[in-house]
């Protein structure tokens, strides 16, 4: 019975992604994320108290999974700083190409949350920025990376540069196709901060 209802939970996150890509989250109806995810209205609200609950749900999962692959990254000793910058687009960029309708979902739904300031519910949303700095601050320690970068700055430079391409990519995928994106962010993120 458990790993039953742990596929219905997973079922109705799932629906969730795909109807507020859909229809954007204020236009959502929880009636259409149970129809999507073939479970009783009901059951939504066995595991959600509302739809804003399932919003937060998303994100958590989405920043617990990236702080938990740039953690294992920033600890491995085997990678220059420089590979381990690449190996972080791509894991950005992975998580998105196997799921496009969650891409739809950051981009039109992060800033909401964040602008409201609701979006500090999650924790690893920090310790993903955290173990990306790390990256940095390795490089930059090693000499790899310029000494002069600001740390802080640099990480909203990227990851706001990241968000944008992702929006217009939401928009004309034909014309901004994610891998074309990763690669451009990898060329001018290494260029901007290699000495």
């Amino acid at each position: 019975m458990r790993l039953k209802e742990g596929n219905k939970e997973k079922d109705i996150i799932e629906a969730s992604i795909t109807v507020f890509a859909e229809h954007g989250y204020h236009k959502a109806k929880i009636s259409k994320i149970a129809e999507v995810a073939n479970v009783a209205i009901g059951s939504v609200y066995v595991y959600y108290k509302n739809k804003e609950d399932l919003l937060y749900k998303i994100f958590d999962n989405l920043w617990e999974k990236l702080y938990l692959e740039y953690k294992k990254l920033s600890e491995n000793t085997y990678l220059s700083p420089a590979e381990k910058l690449d190996s972080m687009i791509d894991i950005f960029f992975d998580i998105f190409t196997e799921n496009p309708s969650l891409a739809i979902v950051f981009v039109n739904e992060q800033n909401h949350l964040m602008l409201n300031g609701q979006f500090q519910f999650t924790e690893f949303y920090a310790k993903f920025l955290t173990q990306a700095e790390l990256v940095v601050q390795e490089g930059v320690d090693k000499n790899i990376f310029a000494d002069n970068v600001d740390i802080d700055i640099f990480r909203f430079f990227v990851f706001g540069a990241i968000r944008n391409l992702l929006q217009q990519w939401a928009l004309d995928q034909k014309n901004f196709p994610l891998n074309k994106l990763r690669q451009n962010v990898k060329y001018l993120t290494k260029k901007g901060i290699l000495k």
